[in-house]
């Protein structure tokens, strides 16, 4: 197969986002699925002597994946800005591949003790290993191969992969809340969907083999060592602390909204699982609108208005929609609350991705792409629904997780001001 024709002869534009997404899919797919049926995972694999520090541990040990992150963004991001995007892209597939089958297999608490929540952690370490690079892979090959003047609305495709993962990862979760008994998903029903996601692992391997490289990629000379990485990091540090805070509004709303969405419902709000699996499905449909909105608004307008406007309208409107949902709690109120954040994490995120990629240097872009969303991912996003759940059960109050979103949302803030003013006296820059 060649690897250094354009990415896109032979094929539509079209094609190529679908064989590069395809992988970024089921990374997703699976990770949604941890927070989907965490109640089910905690019983399973982490029991206790109340459903507080069950759920707490299992939020923990999914949280603890995205610590992984930042390391794989530097070791596997610098592998693929070294060897390229395309055999880079397969190798963090295969490390992801491999923690959802070990997730699947391992027995319960009940069959093998301590080594099934030590089984379960290898598996998130690998899966977020892995992910700390894949989506930094995915964004930095849509943006080389979009169309001139239109790299946000290409760039955007790799979030709206992952709306895709969230609209089947909830129908699959809604068809078993249909098909089998509460007691038969808690049991081993849960277990259906990351089998799915193993089932498709072979026909994704033969998508991602079939990709180009990138014109961008193959048209340099110098492909940076591992030490020459590590410098070029260090020396654009505050570049890459101020990317991470600007993707602080993005990794904390879409953890919210999704993976913590289904246990908020069910839990918090007492509203059925069968109503929460729903309302996470049409937001995930919302979400796969609105973010190639966001990436072609951020063409036409600008990277900046877009990102200040919508982590501004989050600081002012988090708690008051979370304090209506939590006095009225219903479908409705949760459907339309959530709507409402997907609107501003689809325009943010879209005008996002491709504002990383534009301000990282592109000899480690994918590197540098990867550590700022990972450390992001790791901080914020990734313990959004432990946070959550502590901040609900300190304060007693339901609307509690829009202090991190507001919280979240006032770091990008100020790091979209000082990231474009910083850039700005350095050289022109595309706000």
């Amino acid at each position: 197969m060649p690897t250094s024709s354009p990415a896109a002869t032979g094929s539509s534009k079209a094609a190529t986002v679908f064989r590069v997404t395809s992988g970024n899919f089921l990374e997703q797919f699976d990770f949604f699925l941890f927070g989907f049926y965490a109640t089910q995972i905690a019983a399973a694999f982490f029991p206790a002597s109340n459903e507080f520090a069950s759920l707490m541990m299992t939020f923990a040990v999914f949280g603890a994946g995205f610590l992984m992150r930042p390391l794989g963004a530097v070791l596997l991001g610098a592998y693929i800005d070294d060897v390229g995007r395309r055999k880079g892209l397969i190798v963090t597939l295969a490390i992801m591949a491999s923690g959802t089958l070990l997730i699947v297999l391992v027995p319960g608490y009940s069959t093998i003790g301590l080594w099934a929540p030590a089984l379960v952690l290898l598996g998130r370490l690998l899966q977020g290993f892995s992910a700390g690079a894949e989506l930094g892979g995915v964004s930095v090959y849509l943006a080389e191969m979009a169309t001139p003047g239109r790299k946000g609305f290409f760039a955007s495709w790799q979030s709206a992969s992952q709306q895709v993962a969230i609209v089947v990862a909830a129908a699959l979760g809604y068809a078993l809340n249909l098909w089998l008994t509460p007691a038969a998903v808690s049991e081993w029903g849960w277990r259906i969907p990351f089998a799915v996601g193993c089932l498709i692992i072979p026909f994704i391997f033969v998508l991602r083999r079939s990709l180009a490289e990138t014109e961008a990629f193959s048209a340099r000379t110098h492909h940076p060592t591992m030490k020459e990485v590590i410098a070029t990091l260090y020396s654009n540090a505050a570049i890459v602390i101020l990317g991470m805070l600007m993707v602080a509004m993005t990794t904390t709303a879409f953890y919210m909204i999704t993976v913590y969405a289904p246990t908020f419902g069910k839990s918090v709000l007492q509203l059925s699982t069968a109503d929460a699996l729903l309302v996470t499905l049409l937001v995930g449909v919302s979400n796969f609108v609105w973010l190639p909105i966001g990436g072609a608004l951020s063409d036409r307008f600008g990277r900046k208005p877009l990102l200040m406007a919508m982590s501004l309208l989050t600081l002012i409107t988090a708690y008051p929609a979370l304090s209506f949902l939590a006095q009225a709690p219903s479908f409705s109120h949760m459907l339309e609350v959530l709507l409402w954040f997907s609107f501003l994490y689809g325009l943010y995120n879209g005008a996002m991705i491709p504002a990383l990629t534009e301000i990282m240097p592109a000899e480690v872009r994918v590197a540098g792409f990867s550590l700022a969303y990972s450390l992001a991912t790791a901080i914020f996003g990734g313990f959004t629904p432990a946070v959550s759940t502590w901040l609900i059960h300190v304060t007693d109050d339901k609307a509690a997780p829009a202090f991190w979103m507001i919280f979240a949302a006032g770091c990008a803030f100020a790091a979209t001001l000082l990231l474009y003013r910083r850039l700005a006296a350095q050289s022109p820059v595309t706000a």
